[in-house]
């Protein structure tokens, strides 16, 4: 059986983060759950030379893992759990014992956020833009419910090696490197859009009828490209809902407790609205 802390000192790692959302969204959680838990930010941008291990020599019991770390603080782990192993990027890490072990909550936050913002999405063929550590979490959420995957990267490189680990975790699955071909569904898996990254990933001329569009950028929720694919027509998912649905997965690992999503989406919506 697994013994969890009693007092949780939980951080975000990475880069450009001090708007990050989420030290409010896991506190307002954590609290109403009765946690004793802090969440604090270790921004890349003033600590350059941080490392996990001298941050639970501070004090931290667990982590969040953001952007752009989180497929080169795979070296820093001693484990890694079976989805964050086949997709080679991680999210979150529990500490147990000194033991740091690297999670991905990435994609079944994508995916409980997609089933609950666009529950009937046709997900017969999709495109993912952008191969990084969200691009990943993304495309191995959707190819393990079925879908055809795309990857499409500014590297291909990044893109075929993405798809090489998809296709050894999944191999009767239909998985290709580019975004040609009728799509269901495109998912923005890049930074582009979010603040301080303005533009679009993609050119929107490109989107057909009757696609839908994803996001996983969450600051701004409506991004430039949500805002012109809204405007073509197209039924669109802002990145609240991956954010939501990843947090409550991440509180879960942490601590062991059943975070309450719809109370979580109410956070967001509240702070949000502020």
């Amino acid at each position: 059986m697994t013994t969890f802390l009693t007092a949780h000192r939980v951080a975000l790692v990475g880069a450009g983060i001090g708007g990050s959302l989420s030290p409010a969204l896991h506190e307002r959680e954590a609290a109403a759950l009765g946690l004793d838990y802090t969440y604090s930010v270790r921004d890349l941008d003033v600590e350059p030379d941080l490392t996990l291990r001298a941050a639970v020599a501070d004090g931290i019991t667990g982590f969040n893992v953001t952007h752009p770390v989180k497929q080169a603080v795979l070296a820093q782990l001693d484990a890694l759990s079976p989805a964050a192993a086949a997709l080679g990027a991680v999210n979150t890490v529990v500490v147990r014992d000194g033991v740091l072990t690297g999670h991905n909550t990435d994609h079944s936050g994508f995916l409980a956020g997609l089933r609950h913002g666009l529950p009937d999405a046709a997900l017969g063929r999709v495109a993912v833009i952008g191969a990084g550590g969200a691009g990943s979490a993304v495309a191995y959420a959707l190819v393990g419910v079925g879908a055809a995957v795309r990857i499409v990267d500014a590297d291909p490189a990044r893109a075929s090696a993405l798809a090489g680990r998809l296709r050894a975790a999944f191999p009767a699955a239909e998985i290709g490197v580019g975004g040609e071909g009728d799509l269901d569904g495109i998912v923005n898996a890049t930074p582009i859009g979010m603040t301080g990254h303005p533009g679009l990933p993609f050119d929107p001329a490109l989107l057909r009828p009757g696609q839908w569009v994803a996001e996983c950028v969450y600051r701004p929720l409506e991004t430039e490209l949500l805002a012109v694919a809204r405007a073509r027509g197209h039924r669109v998912l802002d990145g609240g809902a991956m954010l939501v649905a990843q947090a409550a997965d991440t509180l879960a690992l942490l601590t062991g407790a059943t975070p309450d999503l719809a109370r979580m989406r109410r956070h967001l919506g509240e702070l949000t609205d502020v």
